[in-house]
């Protein structure tokens, strides 16, 4: 114990860095094992989209979404649903929606803002687009 001790004065930077990293990684863990937005893997996804009418939300830049998304997408960009500018994307409340983004880190933001809005079933697809494609899984060009 004293060597800790010791250890925390000589570096106290590197310990309090230490000690914030600790504490986002425990708010991260509770946040998202007590969020309504759950993660799905490719498999899930493309149970739901088959067997439920999933909705697909690709909020990658419109560019991006050109080159390839997944057949039937809606591309709404992160900005627009962060301000409630999801058009056509509203009548899809009760549907299962899955939100995708290029490599699964961004969408999350996004799909806990299209539940606060009302959306009943929202997921975020595990590794977003990269780990779609990595599969082999078919991807949609243009539009």
């Amino acid at each position: 114990m004293q060597d800790i001790m010791e250890f925390v004065r000589d570096h106290l930077v590197l310990s309090l860095a230490w000690v914030a990293l600790l504490i986002a990684v425990i708010v991260t863990t509770f946040k998202s094992r007590f969020s309504k937005v759950r993660e799905i893997t490719r498999g899930e996804a493309t149970r739901l989209i088959n067997k439920e009418d999933a909705v697909v939300v690709d909020t990658r830049p419109r560019d991006d979404f050109r080159k390839g998304h997944i057949a039937n997408s809606m591309n709404v960009v992160a900005a627009d649903i962060k301000s409630n500018n999801i058009g056509e994307l509203a009548k899809h409340k009760a549907q299962p929606v899955i939100v995708v983004c290029a490599n699964g880190t961004s969408a999350r933001a996004s799909a806990e803002a299209l539940s606060a809005a009302g959306f009943e079933r929202v997921s975020v697809l595990k590794e977003g687009i990269a780990g779609w494609s990595g599969e082999n899984l078919p991807l949609a060009r243009g539009k």
